[in-house]
C-alpha cells in the first residue's frame, strides 16, 4: 500500500506543528524544510484547518498551531481523510474493474483484510506517540522530520 504525496505532506505539517507548539509556524517553514511545494501545502493546510486539526491565525504575524492536543489527534483518523480511496487492486473499484478472476477471486477479501490490519494499527496512533520516537527526538526537535514514503 502506497499513501499519496498528500497524505504524506498531512502527516509532515502536523508532526512540525507538533514539534514547534510554543510558536505559530509558516505554510514556508515547512515547505522550505522539506523542499516541497507552498501551494500544495496550501491546500493541506486548508483542509486540516476545515477539519478543526489545525488552526491558522491570519495577518502580518500570522500562521499556524495545532488546534487539539497531540494526544488527541488520531493517525488512523488522519489517514482515512487525506486517502481518497483504499483500493488495493482493481477489482475494488465497481466502476473500473475488468479483471475476469473477480467471481471466484479470494485474493480481493485477503488484500481488504490487509488494509483494515494497517488502519487499525493506526487507529492506535496519535501524533503524540510519533513526536518522539526512540533515537529521533533530537532530530525532530531541530525540525528534520524522519518521513519518506515510497515514490
Amino acid at each position: 500500500m502506497r499513501l499519496t504525496a498528500y497524505t504524506d505532506y498531512t502527516l509532515r505539517t502536523l508532526m512540525y506543528l507538533g514539534v514547534h507548539r510554543d510558536r505559530l509556524v509558516t505554510i514556508q517553514d515547512i515547505a522550505d524544510l522539506h523542499s516541497i511545494s507552498k501551494n500544495h501545502l496550501m491546500k493541506v493546510v486548508h483542509q486540516l484547518g476545515l477539519s478543526g486539526i489545525v488552526e491558522t491565525v491570519r495577518g502580518r504575524n500570522g500562521g499556524l498551531r495545532l488546534a487539539r492536543e497531540p494526544a488527541e489527534i488520531n493517525i488512523g483518523a488522519v489517514v482515512r481523510e487525506t486517502e481518497n480511496d483504499f483500493f488495493m487492486a482493481e477489482c475494488f473499484s465497481q466502476e473500473n474493474n475488468t479483471c475476469p478472476l473477480t467471481p471466484d477471486c479470494l485474493l480481493k477479501a485477503k488484500l481488504g483484510q490487509a488494509t483494515a490490519a494497517f488502519l487499525a494499527v493506526l487507529d492506535t496512533v496519535t501524533l503524540a506517540a510519533i513526536l518522539e520516537p526512540a533515537g529521533h527526538a533530537p532530530a525532530l526537535a531541530a525540525g528534520v522530520i524522519p518521513l519518506h514514503l515510497a515514490k
